[in-house]
């Protein structure tokens, strides 16, 4: 796979799946836009070690809840970098609670960060991949958006929303060569994983039937393959990186 040339932007890019995604793309070829929400540190050093590689990588704080920030950021990417090919939406954020005792606010704030993001990022975005002609769109949702998950509806409902939604404008833009597909990650180990209990982990891994977490690379390596030219024919699809959680 060779992405040499092309310019991918990456919500929540300073860590975990985002980060992995990024320095995977570089590793490819690619230019990299590594968005943060607010941890600037993070996201220079993801920055310092794609440039080490001989690629251009930048920094670019957004709230990619704000509509205008976002658009902000696309139009600062294509500024300094000159193209827009590959959008890679990996922001989130948890706020669990069982249902009877969940917060309007902490709905709202989950359904803003996970899912109004995708929406105002692919919306930007696509404006200039269809006058390319060309792009790639990869969203990343979770299998507690396919099989739900209790205590966790607000998280349930935005990552089901992706699925929908890219489905939808994955037939929107088909004409246009712009693919769109969703990734949906099973248990990956990340700052997230990290504050499970030993009892909860091993509740979740009896579930698992290869019996270990994933890590943030088995999803760069599936989101670069994505991004590539040797997939040029796969398109709003949901594809599952969950050591066969739903098989």
């Amino acid at each position: 796979m060779d992405l040499t040339g092309k310019v991918a932007l990456i919500t929540g890019a300073s860590r975990g799946i985002g980060k992995a995604c990024a320095v995977k793309m570089a590793e490819l070829g690619a230019n990299i836009v590594v968005n943060y929400s607010s941890n600037q540190v993070l996201a220079e050093e993801v920055v310092k070690h794609i440039c080490s590689m001989g690629r251009k990588a930048i920094a670019i704080q957004a709230d990619v809840s704000d509509q205008q920030e976002v658009e902000a950021m696309v139009e600062e990417t294509i500024r300094i970098l000159g193209s827009l090919d590959i959008l890679i939406n990996n922001a989130g954020i948890t706020k669990d609670s069982l249902l009877i005792r969940m917060k309007e606010q902490d709905w709202n704030k989950v359904l803003a960060t996970n899912l109004n993001s995708v929406f105002f990022t692919t919306k930007a975005a696509v404006r200039y991949m269809m006058k390319k002609r060309q792009g790639r769109i990869i969203n990343i949702s979770s299998v507690v958006g396919i099989a739900g998950n209790a205590g966790q509806a607000s998280y349930a409902a935005s990552k089901a929303g992706i699925i929908g939604f890219s489905k939808s404008v994955a037939k929107e833009l088909a004409q246009r060569n712009i693919l769109v597909n969703v990734i949906a990650p099973g248990f990956i180990q990340t700052d997230m994983t990290e504050t499970l209990s030993a009892q909860q982990k091993e509740i979740i891994l009896s579930a698992v039937p290869l019996k270990r977490y994933g890590s943030p690379e088995d999803v760069a390596n599936l989101a670069a393959f994505l991004a590539s030219e040797e997939c040029s024919y796969l398109t709003g699809q949901v594809i599952h990186v969950d050591g066969g959680m739903n098989m």
